[in-house]
């Protein structure tokens, strides 16, 4: 694990999927998607528990230089020297096969138009859309297309 001197003003941040340990560095703020819409930590931040909604972790700063990740589904743990988050899916953005990205978009879509009264199966088609509409836009934004 990365080792970081007290007040340093780096904060330590791991990124860990079901599958392996994406990213153990440091940042001098770490931008992910909540549930609830974005949010930024910065060091000594307060103590946060945070489910993670779909879109891009950028960190900025620190002794890897600025990264971006892709991460959907999960958990972050926010401490006023650490960031770590659990990720149900955690890629780079060039790992993203567009292909899959856009038949899981198409899937959302047909699942939307087959909710008929449920909220239910809409709120799970919307959450098809929104994952698929982020992986796409985070692999857009891997190839320079992205507009920000």
């Amino acid at each position: 694990m990365t080792e970081v001197a007290a007040n340093s003003g780096l904060l330590t941040v791991r990124l860990v999927s079901p599958d392996r340990l994406l990213l153990d560095a440091t940042a001098v703020s770490v931008e992910l998607p909540s549930s609830a819409g974005y949010l930024e930590t910065l060091y000594g931040a307060a103590p946060l528990l945070s489910e993670l909604g779909a879109g891009e972790v950028r960190l900025h700063g620190g002794t890897s230089g600025d990264q971006v990740y892709f991460v959907a589904g999960g958990f972050v743990e926010v401490l006023p020297e650490r960031v770590t988050i659990l990720a149900e899916t955690a890629v780079l953005p060039s790992e993203i096969d567009t292909n899959e990205a856009q038949q899981e978009l198409e899937q959302g879509a047909k699942m939307w138009q087959e909710a008929g009264d449920d909220p239910a199966k809409y709120d799970s088609a919307n959450t098809v859309t929104r994952r698929a509409e982020e992986k796409l836009a985070s692999a857009k934004s891997e190839s320079g297309t992205r507009n920000e």
